[in-house]
């Protein structure tokens, strides 16, 4: 008797066992009762040496225990298989769909990662404020109309001063409660979304994207600011970019700037992009108000800072060429396939 041919025998026979029937004459034939080969082994026993009767047995038993659940699982692998005929090799195979990055979000990525290089923090905060992160805490003015409902969409519940919630108008109040939760000095990044009561045409929508950046430290200055976005618009769009200040008002900074990028469309020479003006506006800027620092418990005289912030869906329109902001909105996939493929 050898176990081990017997057990390769039994491997080559259920390999080439194919249907229930072969299966059914493999089981008469290793565990049949009058003629199976292991059920006479096992009657064979009484005529083995008794010194190794015990271990002969072991054998046999644990050979019969492989060939059973051997068995067993071919048979119910061949119960769940496709018959041949019904598989036809002729047809295409399944498309795989893959999933795009929508645009703001790319936009938004390349913006992070230029300003992480730097190294910035990212901050996100609530989306529904309250009146003194999103407008007393910033310096705006009790009467100041960006707090009137033409332009704010309040909420139908009060904060514990008694004024209504509303749907933040900028990711400024992200700047408020990072001052608010680190001691100086802060260089960080505050993407979101936000919200204005704006009628929805090609460039309106009631809800946008913004970034800000702040930096607070002891001597921070203009120029910091200047080389800084000199910097990051340039990463962002090209290096040979320029860029004009001009000067504005912000209730949170003062001085206050708005700036243009040298139109990267036509080399500034003048185009439709750029109203043939060769500049485009980008961004607002300026240095943080004291009264801002002095509202979150910073020392004005000892600290200073610069902020400015930009809208992700412009930079979006203008990196992509998109027509419409209404497109960034309609989960319309024909759209947001295009950016299959592009990077950050």
């Amino acid at each position: 008797m050898n176990i081990h041919n017997l057990q390769q025998q039994f491997y080559q026979k259920l390999s080439a066992a194919n249907d229930t029937k072969t299966l059914e004459e493999l089981r008469n034939e290793y565990l049949g009762r009058k003629r199976g080969v292991l059920t006479a082994l096992l009657k064979e026993l009484s005529s083995v040496a008794p010194e190794e009767r015990k271990n002969a047995g072991r054998q046999i038993n644990e050979l019969k225990q492989l060939v059973e659940t051997e068995l067993e699982r071919k048979t119910e692998l061949l119960s769940h298989a496709v018959p041949p005929e019904v598989v036809d090799w002729s047809l295409p195979g399944a498309e795989t769909k893959l999933g795009g990055i929508h645009p703001i979000t790319l936009v938004r990525q390349k913006i992070e990662n230029i300003f992480r290089s730097m190294g910035y923090a990212i901050e996100e905060g609530p989306e529904i404020e309250t009146d003194f992160y999103n407008f007393t805490a910033l310096n705006f003015p009790p009467d100041h109309p960006a707090r009137d409902t033409q332009d704010t969409l309040f909420v139908n519940r009060q904060d514990d001063s008694g004024k209504n919630l509303l749907l933040r108008t900028h990711t400024s109040p992200v700047q408020i409660r990072t001052m608010l939760k680190y001691p100086p000095p802060v260089r960080v990044l505050c993407p979101g979304r936000v919200y204005r009561k704006d009628e929805i045409d090609a460039t309106h929508s009631p809800i946008f994207h913004q970034v800000e950046a702040l930096v607070v430290d002891e001597n921070i200055t203009f120029a910091d600011l200047k080389g800084t976005l000199l910097y990051f618009l340039q990463e962002l769009f090209s290096a040979e970019v320029q860029l004009s200040f001009r000067p504005t008002f912000f209730p949170f900074t003062e001085p206050s700037a708005d700036v243009s990028v040298s139109c990267v469309f036509c080399k500034s020479k003048g185009c439709s992009v750029c109203k043939y003006s060769g500049w485009i506006e980008i961004l607002g800027s300026g240095m943080v108000h004291p009264n801002v620092l002095e509202n979150v418990g910073y020392d004005s005289e000892k600290y200073t800072g610069f902020a400015f912030g930009l809208g992700l869906d412009r930079i979006a329109i203008l990196m992509y060429g998109i027509p419409d902001i209404r497109l960034f909105f309609q989960n319309d996939i024909r759209f947001l396939s295009q950016f299959r493929i592009v990077m950050p």
